[in-house]
């Protein structure tokens, strides 16, 4: 079943919501659920948005010589990647990027409301020094006011990343905060598992054993 466009904006794309997929989102949601069974479905759900995401790349046509001799006419990636994640529940998914596609470089963000502002803050990034030549996979699993992905794309716009060279992948998104993105960068694309009304916040704290 292919990948569906959200009715927000086309640039929204949404993991098909089969049995599969509902089971694991239900148990990331569920509060008793054990941290080890939490950490194997947070892990499937992480892979399977990171494969859906790498349907988004560019590809072109590409043949080869088999070790029978014959030619097979088939696709290559059209362009580079990297990826950041978004410190420190971001972090999750770099393990399904990584067993997706070897050897990617990865760096990281922090973002944290550190005055009574409440204002998003980085304190720390450090990315790829080619990033700007590649496409960039943001990691962030939950999407939900978008006030810290807002902050994470205005650091990589100093970094000189276009926003259309920027996919967001997240497991689960509230639409508030899909539209705060969108509204100020429209060109950038989203790949996330759900569109709700909210997310779950202990995300971070039971897949690090914070809780």
């Amino acid at each position: 079943m292919a990948c569906g466009t959200c009715s927000i904006s086309p640039n929204v794309r949404v993991l098909p919501s089969n049995d599969q997929v509902k089971a694991l989102q239900t148990s990331l949601r569920d509060r008793s659920t054990k941290r080890e069974d939490f950490i194997f479905c947070a892990d499937r759900l992480s892979r399977l948005a990171v494969e859906e995401g790498l349907n988004l790349l560019p590809y072109s046509e590409a043949s080869v010589t088999t070790p029978t001799g014959s030619t097979y006419d088939g696709v290559k990636f059209a362009s580079r990647i990297c990826g950041v994640s978004m410190m420190r529940s971001g972090e999750a998914m770099e393990l399904s990027l990584r067993d997706c596609c070897q050897s990617i470089r990865i760096g990281k963000v922090l973002i944290k409301r550190k005055d009574a502002s409440h204002e998003p803050t980085v304190m720390y990034a450090k990315l790829p020094p080619d990033a700007h030549q590649r496409v960039v996979f943001l990691m962030h699993p939950l999407l939900d006011t978008g006030a810290s992905i807002l902050k994470a794309m205005a650091l990589l716009k100093e970094r000189r990343i276009q926003a259309s060279n920027v996919i967001i992948l997240s497991l689960f998104s509230t639409q508030e905060g899909v539209s705060s993105v969108l509204d100020v960068h429209p060109d950038v694309r989203i790949l996330t598992t759900e569109v709700g009304s909210s997310c779950p916040s202990h995300f971070g704290q039971v897949y690090f054993g914070a809780r």
